[in-house]
C-alpha cells in the first residue's frame, strides 16, 4: 500500500452518503493519534463554558472517576465511528449516550456548541495548527461535517449548522460569549490534566504537564485562571508536534485500523466491555423530557441510519 492510497479512496467516496466510511479511514488509518488529541481538546474546551463545567463538576463524574469517564467517552464515540449508526454496537453506543445526556437538563445551545467543537477542532489541529502529516481536503472537511450533522440529529439537537464554516463561527462566537471561570469547570480541568499526565512515566510527569499546558490556547488558560505557559514552552510544543508530523509523513500507511478500544490509555475494562453497560446510570431523571431516553424515533425507522 502506498502512502496516499487511503486519501485517494476517500476522494472516490461521496462526502455525504459515505461520511461514516470516510470518518473510519480518517480516525483509524490516516490520523488516529491526531484525531484523538483534537477530539480530546474539543471535549476539554467545553469545561470552560459555565453551564457545562458547573454540571460536570456537580456530578463528580469527571473529577472522582476521571479515568472511567475518559474511557467511557472514548469507547462510546469510538464505537459509533467504528460501527456506524446501523443496528449493532454503534447504535447501542448512541442510545447509551442519549440516555446519559437526557438524565440532565442540558440546553440545546450547549449541545450545539459541543457538537461544533467536534467538527472544528480536528480541522484546526491538522490544518490550521499544521500538526497533521498532511492537510485535510475540503472534501474530507465536508465529510466530517456531514458525519457530525447526522450524529447531532440522532441526538435530537435542533438548528444544527449546515456547513463547516457555520460550525466554526458558532464555536468561536459561543466561546467569546460564554467562556468564564467556574469552580466546577476548574476542578474538571485539573482532574483531566492530572489524568493526561498519568499516561507518561513518572519521571516525565513535570514535562508532560508543561507540554499539555503549552498546547492550550490563551482563552482556555484565562478561563481556568492558570498561569500562562512560557513562550519557550509554547514554541517547543509547537515545534515538537510539527516535527512529529514530518516524521509520520515519511512512514508507511497504517493498514490495520486502530480503534478506540485498542488505546492502551483506556484502562477501566481489562476484561472487555459491553457498550450497553458503560457510562453512568443516574438513579432518576430530574427533568421530564418527553422523549424515550434509550431510543430515537428517526433511528427506529427502516433505512434512516444510512441517510444524511
Amino acid at each position: 500500500m502506498k502512502r496516499f492510497d487511503f486519501r485517494d479512496e476517500i476522494h472516490r467516496l461521496d462526502a455525504e452518503a459515505d461520511c461514516v466510511r470516510i470518518m473510519q479511514i480518517l480516525q483509524s488509518h490516516e490520523f488516529p493519534w491526531d484525531m484523538g488529541r483534537a477530539l480530546g481538546i474539543a471535549l476539554y474546551r467545553t469545561y470552560a463554558v459555565p453551564s457545562i463545567g458547573r454540571l460536570l463538576g456537580e456530578t463528580d463524574e469527571f473529577t472522582g472517576s476521571t479515568q472511567k469517564r475518559y474511557d467511557d467517552t472514548a469507547l462510546i464515540l469510538g464505537n459509533m465511528v467504528q460501527h456506524g449508526f446501523e443496528p449493532g454496537p454503534g447504535r447501542d453506543a448512541l442510545r447509551r449516550m442519549n440516555q446519559m445526556h437526557r438524565s440532565y437538563d442540558i440546553g440545546n445551545d450547549d449541545y450545539r456548541y459541543v457538537l461544533s467543537t467536534f467538527v472544528v477542532m480536528p480541522v484546526r489541529w491538522l490544518n490550521d495548527y499544521g500538526y497533521g502529516w498532511r492537510r485535510l481536503s475540503a472534501h474530507e472537511i465536508s465529510a466530517i461535517t456531514h458525519y457530525y450533522r447526522r450524529l447531532g440529529r440522532y441526538m435530537g439537537i435542533k438548528d444544527i449548522p449546515g456547513t463547516y464554516e457555520e460550525f466554526r463561527d458558532l464555536m468561536d462566537g459561543y466561546e467569546r460569549e460564554h467562556f468564564a471561570y467556574t469552580d466546577g469547570g476548574r476542578r474538571v480541568s485539573d482532574s483531566t490534566l492530572d489524568l493526561m499526565v498519568s499516561f507518561y512515566p513518572p519521571r516525565l510527569s513535570g514535562a508532560a504537564r508543561r507540554f499539555s499546558m503549552a498546547i492550550l490556547d490563551d482563552s482556555l488558560i484565562e478561563a481556568f485562571r492558570y498561569e500562562p505557559p512560557s513562550r519557550s514552552w509554547r514554541r517547543a510544543a509547537d515545534l515538537a508536534l510539527k516535527l512529529r508530523a514530518r516524521i509520520v509523513r515519511r512512514m508507511k500507511p497504517r493498514e490495520e485500523p486502530l480503534w478506540a478500544e485498542n488505546n492502551p490509555n483506556i484502562r477501566s475494562y481489562p476484561r472487555g466491555y459491553d457498550v450497553n453497560r458503560i457510562g453512568t446510570f443516574p438513579a432518576g431523571c430530574p427533568v421530564a423530557h418527553g422523549v424515550d431516553p434509550v431510543g430515537n424515533e428517526e433511528l427506529d425507522r427502516p433505512g434512516t441510519a444510512a441517510r444524511e
